[in-house]
């Protein structure tokens, strides 16, 4: 039965496969881009293959009774064949969801298997070690030297890892294990034999990696939990694939070598020295000796933190008000970091590292990672265009603009050159700007401008002839706002309402009500990057969008219309005749202030169509990240207040404030800009209506 021919309805069954085609992935910046693009590839090929078979009837003479006799008895035939064909893709269709089931199910982790004897524990952790050097296909080699140290040897062809354990057997019910030293080299292939010392980073990355999984095994009992343990040690056999990737690839002859290892402390230097400068500018901007991290990160090239989350680099993009707030209240009695080669924050490197490490709410990171070999052709070639691409922006430090760093990649030689040896895998490595830690989170709601921006910066050729004539496609996605505060719903409403009231009640609450932009959103996920260059402009556009997404993400949204407040119901009791004086005097004061609130989307419209701009005008410009609110004017003034908070780098504390009306207001640009830097800009239009007329000191 496997040997039919396809027919039309069994080619449209074989694309009816359970999550085949997901829909949220439909863009090449997703974890499943490669295998969506393939899906879509046999579907273009089915339809190509259908459209050929009804031209072939086109030249057939149906006048021939013969022939026409012939085509219904091979009708009838291939219907008596056909007629098991749905239930058998019924029973496909079953199988395909019963197996997504369990692969779902076999990413759930039960935990390690750790001994209730203290005694055995010992064992245990080295045979743990020894498994995962096996499993990652090192070689591994154990030596007990003496009573109290064990030491390891993982090898690969050119990286050689060093773990020595220390061991206390002081009590011999309980003994101890932990980590004395962890050490890197990497054999060079020369004339002569001879090795050359790793990074130091990755040595204690390496070695906090292995002294958190034996720590978290010697709990007591009633702290110790398994599941942790599963977790802390698949990671370090994460982190030993992919060293053993980079082994592979420093091993071949023709386009290996060291460098794949060094490569990542070389980039270390250079942007951890850029970021000094930036932090300095940043200080003596704000005229204090140390620079704040979250105005930091918003004026400068975000954060670079090597050996945060993986043996690589990770840069901490966005860094939300609260997040920020309470790691600076946790750090106000600690020192400041020793270390003049780093930049200087009011929150202490080490501090910061130690709580991005584990989890903090409010952070995006993005980690530069290398991919496995794809065959996917999805993503571009390096192509560096500065005269047509608008990022990455210097603005604190516009000598940044002549630093560039390249990743390493892979020759483009042809395969008959290759060592076979050494070339056991298909397609090409791939680097990458990770958001999702791996698949651990969701990833960040983009908006499609911001999307085709990004596009933009990793290949400038790709959008220039629909950029300006290609409006915004939903396909009934609903807008990114949709995606980002109300994603479960199957309803796209036009407005969200939401009430917002001051903790002070320094005025009253505010009625926010907001229009859905008519513009598509995307989850970000991966974007492929070939040079430091490309990954600030990349995070530049994403920093806006976090920005952007965390203002909206501060108050709770209902669709207006399906979700009524119980309050409105009684507002029109209980009114007096104060309250009627009050209104004829105009000295009332409103229940609710209502506010409407507009993001604006700075693609949609096209350029003139009689423009013919040359090639130095081809360049896209730099359009400002904002959100727009319009409230009533205090009475008795009639009219509207409109306040404009944009995102400008250029600014001391990265917005910008404008604002329009508000006759009498006292609220300088400054202390507006500081309320937004505190995540106070959905209550801007209400301090701004308590300030009217010189009313709050």
């Amino acid at each position: 039965m496997d040997t039919l021919p396809e027919t039309l309805l069994s080619t449209i069954q074989n694309f009816k496969v359970y999550d085949g085609l997901p829909s949220n992935v439909t863009h090449p910046f997703a974890t499943s881009a490669e295998t969506s693009c393939g899906v879509l590839q046999d579907i273009i090929q089915a339809s190509d293959q259908l459209a050929n078979s009804l031209n072939q009837y086109l030249q057939a003479d149906f006048t021939n009774t013969k022939l026409v006799s012939l085509l219904r008895q091979q009708a009838t035939f291939s219907r008596s064949l056909h007629l098991v064909r749905p239930f058998l893709s019924q029973i496909d269709l079953n199988i395909q969801q019963t197996l997504h089931a369990f692969k779902q199910r076999s990413k759930a982790s039960y935990g390690e298997d750790i001994p209730q004897d203290r005694g055995a524990l010992i064992d245990w952790c080295v045979t743990r070690c020894e498994t995962w050097g096996r499993l990652v296909g090192m070689e591994t080699f154990k030596d007990e030297v003496g009573e109290g140290s064990i030491s390891f040897v993982f090898g690969g062809k050119v990286l050689v890892v060093d773990l020595e354990l220390s061991i206390d057997r002081a009590d011999p019910l309980d003994p101890k294990i932990r980590v004395f030293k962890a050490k890197t080299s990497y054999a060079i292939s020369s004339p002569e034999a001879t090795t050359m010392d790793g990074s130091l980073s990755l040595d204690a990355f390496l070695k906090d990696s292995f002294q958190s999984f034996f720590a978290e095994v010697q709990q007591p009992d009633e702290r110790r939990d398994p599941v942790e343990a599963a977790k802390l040690g698949s990671v370090i056999l994460d982190h030993f694939r992919y060293l053993v990737m980079l082994d592979r690839l420093a091993e071949r002859k023709e386009d290996g070598g060291v460098r794949w290892f060094v490569d990542v402390d070389q980039l270390c230097t250079v942007v951890e020295t850029f970021a000094k400068s930036e932090a300095e500018a940043v200080a003596l901007s704000m005229s204090t000796e140390r620079s704040p991290l979250d105005i930091f990160l918003l004026r400068a090239h975000t954060l670079p933190l090597p050996y945060l989350k993986s043996p690589s680099l990770s840069f901490l993009t966005y860094l939300s008000p609260l997040a920020y707030l309470s790691l600076l209240r946790d750090s106000s009695a600690l020192p400041t970091d020793p270390n003049m080669n780093l930049p200087n924050f009011d929150i202490p490197l080490h501090r910061l590292r130690s709580k991005l490490a584990t989890s903090l709410k409010g952070a995006t990171i993005a980690t530069l990672t290398l991919s496995p070999p794809i065959e996917s052709h999805i993503f571009p070639a390096s192509m560096s265009i500065p005269t047509l691409t608008a990022r990455p922006t210097f603005s604190l430090v516009p000598a940044g603009s002549d630093l560039e760093h390249v990743f390493p990649q892979l020759a483009d030689l042809p395969a008959s050159t290759l060592d076979p040896a050494n070339n056991e895998s298909s397609g090409r490595n791939v680097w990458f700007l990770d958001f999702t830690e791996g698949g651990k989170y969701p990833g960040i709601v983009m908006s499609q401008s911001r999307m085709r921006e990004i596009e933009l910066v990793i290949n400038p050729l790709s959008s220039m002839e629909t950029m300006n004539t290609m409006g915004m496609m939903s396909f009934g996605t609903g807008s990114w706002v949709d995606l980002l505060i109300n994603p479960s719903s199957l309803v796209s409403p036009e407005r969200y309402v939401s009430i917002f009231r001051s903790p002070s009640s320094a005025h009253p609450p505010l009625q926010l009500r907001l229009t859905a932009p008519e513009e598509p959103g995307f989850v970000l996920h991966k974007i492929p990057v070939n040079s430091m260059k490309e990954v600030w402009g990349v995070l530049e556009v994403v920093r806006e969008q976090c920005w952007l997404n965390e203002i909206l993400s501060g108050c709770e949204w209902n669709p207006e219309g399906l979700q009524l407040s119980h309050e409105e119901n009684d507002e029109q009791d209980n009114v007096t005749e104060a309250d009627l004086d009050a209104v004829l005097s105009g000295s009332v004061i409103p229940r609710k202030i209502p506010v409407n609130i507009f993001v604006p989307s700075y693609s949609g419209s096209p350029s003139p169509i009689f423009d013919n701009p040359g090639l130095n005008d081809i360049a896209p410009k730099l359009h400002r990240t904002k959100i727009v609110m319009t409230s009533p004017e205090r009475p008795p003034i009639s009219g509207l207040v409109e306040v404009c908070v944009s995102f400008d780098e250029t600014k001391p504390r990265g917005v910008n404030v404008e604002l329009n009306g508000a006759m009498g207001s006292d609220l300088r640009p400054e202390v507006m800009e500081e309320i937004c830097r505190r995540g106070g800009t959905l209550s801007l239009s209400g301090r701004i209506w308590a300030k009217a007329h010189g009313s709050l000191q």
